[in-house]
């Protein structure tokens, strides 16, 4: 597993606006987070789409945070991005194991689904306030 671009925009993104609590145009958070503008524009509406992100129109309007900040955890942010956290192609609760053994189960499945568990876990510990 490795964290792209688009994911690390995205929580620079969100950073930026759990550290200004108000509603922010996106050329300011663009300006804020080193994110050239099209890519922030392109993020901030899959945040907003994924319910953590919020857009007002008109003078005060802007982005915002759904939730207060202590509500937003890292693991949300990746999977409104880039999915659910599987480090094998085999390893999601929907994939089919392209190497079974004999008896139809793969050898590493099991470990590889117990891992990736354990790092949403983590990122699922780690929220937005404590990282402003």
């Amino acid at each position: 597993m490795r964290i792209n671009r688009e994911t690390d925009y995205a929580l620079r993104i969100m950073r930026c606006l759990a550290r200004r609590g108000d509603f922010t145009g996106a050329a300011t958070v663009a300006q804020e987070t080193d994110v050239p503008a099209r890519f922030t524009q392109k993020i901030l509406r899959k945040l907003s789409k994924g319910g953590l992100v919020v857009s007002r129109k008109g003078s005060a309007g802007g982005y915002g945070l759904s939730r207060p900040p202590h509500q937003i955890n890292m693991l949300e942010i990746i999977e409104v991005i880039d999915g659910p956290i599987s480090i094998f192609d085999c390893s999601g609760k929907d994939l089919v194991c392209p190497g079974p053994t004999e008896d139809g189960s793969c050898v590493y499945n099991r470990i590889f689904g117990e891992l990736s568990e354990q790092i949403s876990e983590k990122l699922r510990s780690v929220t937005l306030d404590m990282v402003i």
